[in-house]
């Protein structure tokens, strides 16, 4: 570098977007299906492989219906129907709560006037349950929801609707997923991705990228 070459300052961060399962939301089938599977670890396993995979539960998160989704499991799994019409019937026993950790910073960047946006892989049939649970759903400026869309994460084309629906500078914006492979998607379409793992590696990372958030112990 020469004398006169000024170091480059990265772009002051002003918009940050956050998934909401397992990053703000608590999302775990297994909570529920323990109970439905009696604590046999094997069973339960095999059903959440096989039947209701995460395949599966994607596409209502793509909008299919659940009525259409559990109408398809049950005629491909005929014996599991009494566990494949829990999986809607009860799907609120598997969010247990926020993870108040993640909700903390959040409420932190709000305090900072940071602007808030949620992008999320959820069904829009079950989403009016988290808005109606989640109070702090409240303080995003919009929430994309892939059900609503009709597309999922990582697609980059529901990254570019993000992008052109709030008029987001990408570079600008920063991205917080917990799966690594909607992290590297983001990025691909210019977005700060930040791979998700744990409140207090989350506040590190934004106060690296220029957030003045608080130090906690």
């Amino acid at each position: 570098m020469s004398p006169t070459t000024q170091p480059q300052v990265p772009p002051l961060v002003h918009t940050v977007v956050f998934d909401l399962g397992n990053v703000l939301i608590r999302w775990d089938p297994r909570i529920l299906y323990r109970k439905l599977f009696a604590d046999d670890e094997a069973a339960m396993e095999h059903f959440l492989s096989e039947v209701c995979n995460m395949e599966w539960n994607e596409q209502q998160d793509r909008g299919r219906s659940w009525k259409d989704g559990i109408d398809m499991a049950i005629q491909t799994h005929p014996s599991h129907e009494r566990h494949i019409r829990a999986f809607r019937e009860r799907w609120e026993e598997m969010i247990p709560g926020a993870i108040e950790e993640t909700v903390e910073v959040l409420a932190e960047l709000r305090a900072l006037d940071v602007r808030l946006l949620a992008l999320t892989n959820w069904s829009d049939e079950t989403f009016p349950i988290a808005l109606r649970r989640f109070p702090f759903l409240a303080w995003f400026e919009g929430i994309v929801v892939s059900g609503r869309e009709q597309l999922v994460k990582p697609d980059p084309a529901i990254f570019r609707l993000l992008i052109d629906r709030y008029k987001l500078v990408p570079e600008n914006t920063v991205f917080i997923d917990d799966s690594i492979r909607n992290v590297e998607a983001s990025t691909k379409e210019g977005l700060r991705g930040i791979h998700f793992q744990g409140a207090a590696d989350l506040r590190f990372r934004l106060r690296a990228l220029g957030l003045p958030l608080p130090v906690t112990e």
